[in-house]
This record gives C-alpha cells, sequence and structure tokens, in this order.
C-alpha cells in the first residue's frame, strides 16, 4: 500500500480525499496522516496531495522534492513564477491541474469542439461556486476560458450557499441560443478523480503531468477493454 499525505486535510476537499481513499482500498492506497499548511511534516509518504493554498502548495511540492516522493497539487490561483517551476520539474512525478475532475476535463474539450462548430455566435461563461470560495473567477472557469480563446470579461461569476461547482457557456447568435452545462453535485466528484489519479501517478516515471496525460492513459485503457 502506498501512503499518502493530505495537505489542507482539515479543508472540505481534504476530508473528502480521505474519506475516499479509506473507501476504496483496491486502490492500493493507504492514509499515512494530513497536515495543515504551516504546520510541521512530521510524516512519512509515497505521496502528497495539496489541496490548501498557493503557499501550502509550493511547502507540498518542496517537501515531496525533498523527500523523493509523488505530488498532487490541486489548488488553484498559484503565482506564475511557481507554474513555470512545476512545468519544469523532472526528478518527481507532479500533476498540478486547477479541476482534478475527469469529466470537467472532457467538458472543457467539448466546449472547444463547440466553439469551432458556433463560430460567430457571442460567447459568454458563467461560474457558480460555494461562498468560501476565494478566487474569483474560479481556476477551472479561467483555464475553460482560454480553451475557447474567452476573454475574461465575458466571464461572470456567482458565490451562493455550499455550490460545488457550476459552469455554463452560452452561445447566442442571431436566432438561437445554445447552453452547454457542467454542474458538480458533490464535492466527491472531485475528490474521487484526485484519488483515482494519485494512484496513476505513483506509477509514473519522474515529470509533469496534466488531465491531459491522465486522460489520454483513461481512453487508452477504455479502448484496450473494448477491443479485448
Amino acid at each position: 500500500m502506498k501512503r499518502v499525505i493530505i495537505n489542507g486535510a482539515n479543508g472540505k476537499m481534504g476530508q473528502a480525499v480521505a474519506r475516499i481513499i479509506q473507501a476504496r482500498p483496491q486502490l492500493g492506497l493507504t492514509l499515512a496522516g494530513g497536515r495543515e499548511p504551516g504546520d510541521g511534516f512530521g510524516l512519512a509518504g509515497d505521496i502528497i496531495i495539496d489541496f490548501s493554498s498557493p503557499q501550502g502548495a509550493q511547502d507540498a511540492f518542496n517537501w515531496a522534492k525533498e523527500h523523493k516522493a509523488a505530488c498532487l497539487i490541486g489548488t488553484t490561483n498559484l503565482p506564475e513564477r511557481f507554474l513555470f517551476q512545476m512545468q519544469e520539474e523532472h526528478k518527481i512525478p507532479l500533476f498540478y491541474a486547477p479541476n482534478v475532475s475527469l469529466s470537467v476535463y472532457f467538458f472543457g474539450e467539448l466546449l472547444k469542439k463547440a466553439a469551432q462548430m458556433y463560430k460567430g455566435y457571442e460567447m459568454n461563461l458563467h461560474e457558480i461556486h460555494h461562498t468560501q470560495k476565494k478566487d474569483a473567477p474560479s481556476g477551472t472557469a479561467k483555464k475553460l476560458a482560454g480553451l475557447i480563446n474567452l476573454p475574461p470579461e465575458r466571464i461572470s461569476y456567482e458565490r451562493f450557499g455550499d455550490t460545488p461547482g457550476t459552469h455554463i457557456l452560452t452561445f447566442c447568435g442571431a436566432y438561437d441560443k445554445i447552453v452547454l452545462k457542467h454542474e458538480a453535485l458533490d464535492r466527491d466528484l472531485f475528490a474521487a478523480s484526485a484519488v483515482e489519479v494519485a494512484a496513476w501517478l505513483l506509477e509514473q516515471p519522474a515529470g509533469f503531468y496534466t488531465m491531459s496525460d491522465y486522460a489520454k492513459a483513461v481512453l487508452k485503457s477504455a479502448k484496450k477493454e473494448l477491443t479485448a
């Protein structure tokens, strides 16, 4: 069993990740413990999963490098300097995504195809998150907008209740309107995907990985099963 450390363990995502790890022993993961940003790293593990803060993510990355462990970062609003640092990593398996949900990744791929088909339509992206969400618009919204070259001023947002995450892209034409929507119904959507990515990451050689790499591996595996 591979030992997992959760950075940001007391947060909602950290608690959800811990719950999923304990519920899915078939993935070969066990919970080594958790910490909050600023606490000492008095733990040993094979991988650290970070859902904390920009500084907490940097601490998790530094710890993983020092201990030659894998590192999965799902924290958003990271400084560009740190993003470049991660992209150049080649000594440990490192995964970063502003949204670790595979279904959200595929939603982004759908948006890219839709933007090609509905050229000439006005596009607007709206996102809704819980009231404790610190960045606005969210990292996911910015990522989706970037995929379709949507200017930042075309992103609107709401902070409402305990909404895990909703993203709505609207195409407006002269005579019709097309609406594409992804709605997370439970935070476990992201936690379950993060745990599955972590299990996959532990099997990868050192280097920098994104949702694109993981999605390709999932589709390749699915294709093998269909042709078996």
